[in-house]
């Protein structure tokens, strides 16, 4: 399919009830403070940088198998350019097993489809040399991970959290105008595998039958090196035994940005929904 050219846009573009209210205050005091002020810290130290807002949404729902084995599905979506652009779907299945009170293991796979942003490639002189623009294509992601946990008198619980995870990028097909020759080219995306280690430290304040259970977390993305590191903080909500909703803000810092790139820093409002049967 022949696409018009799009020289005018690459330019033009440079351009409940008072009890309730009192259990959650009461439980975000009772939080540690210093993880919370990581997060607005790292927010503000990375100000000047490039970044943009978006929003986190997802279902999932949970079944106990036995005293040690569990199962699960999720879905959920996530957006960028401060809200206006749908940046990725996914849908996953995952087991988890108890080895312990103190650790359980877990593992699973993930569709994943992408957004992928658009680019622009300059020639030596700075003229414009090619334009990629932004098209969906399909990851799979598979990952196995351990947690270990304790949880004091109080209710204030710590975890530490080891996953690995591969993610694949099959071979793709995508359309590039060249400045040059002023017609659009069919360029091959090789298909492409990546490692990481992801270490998340959490805290959080977990009470039987509470209505709130507000935490906060950092994780750190580890490739040969940090690639990205998340600072997160909100609540779960319990509505009943089986039913509860999550509400979050997460801060991602990206690291090591290769040359040419743009993968800003983000913001990020989130909500969720969980059963568990």
């Amino acid at each position: 399919m022949q696409m018009s050219n799009p020289m005018n846009r690459i330019r033009g573009s440079v351009t409940l009830t008072q009890r309730s209210v009192t259990l959650m205050q009461n439980s975000v005091t009772l939080m540690p403070k210093a993880l919370l002020l990581m997060v607005f810290a790292a927010a503000c130290l990375t100000a000047p940088a490039q970044n943009e807002s978006g929003l986190i949404g997802g279902v999932e729902a949970e079944k106990k198998l036995s005293k040690r084995w569990s199962a699960g599905i999720e879905a959920d979506f996530r957006t960028r350019n401060n809200f206006k652009t749908m940046d990725r779907w996914s849908v996953g299945i995952g087991a988890t097993y108890k080895l312990s009170k103190y650790l359980k293991a877990d593992a699973g796979y993930q569709l994943l489809d992408y957004n992928n942003r658009e680019k622009i490639s300059y020639t030596s002189q700075g003229g414009y040399n090619r334009w990629r623009p932004s098209y969906w294509g399909v990851k799979h992601r598979v990952h196995a991970g351990v947690t270990g946990s304790y949880k004091f008198g109080s209710g204030v619980k710590l975890s530490l959290r080891e996953r690995w995870q591969y993610t694949y990028r099959p071979e793709q097909t995508v359309q590039t105008w060249d400045f040059d020759d002023e017609q659009w080219e069919d360029r091959i995306r090789s298909g492409k595998g990546k490692s990481q280690l992801r270490s998340r430290f959490e805290i959080s304040l977990d009470k039987k039958r509470a209505l709130f259970s507000p935490y906060a977390n950092i994780e750190l993305y580890n490739s040969w090196g940090i690639e990205k590191i998340r600072y997160s903080v909100g609540t779960d909500i319990r509505l009943s035994k089986h039913h509860s909703l999550g509400v979050f803000y997460r801060f991602q810092n990206m690291k090591n940005v290769d040359e040419g790139e743009y993968d800003p820093d983000m913001h990020y409002i989130g909500f969720g929904y969980k059963l568990k049967l």
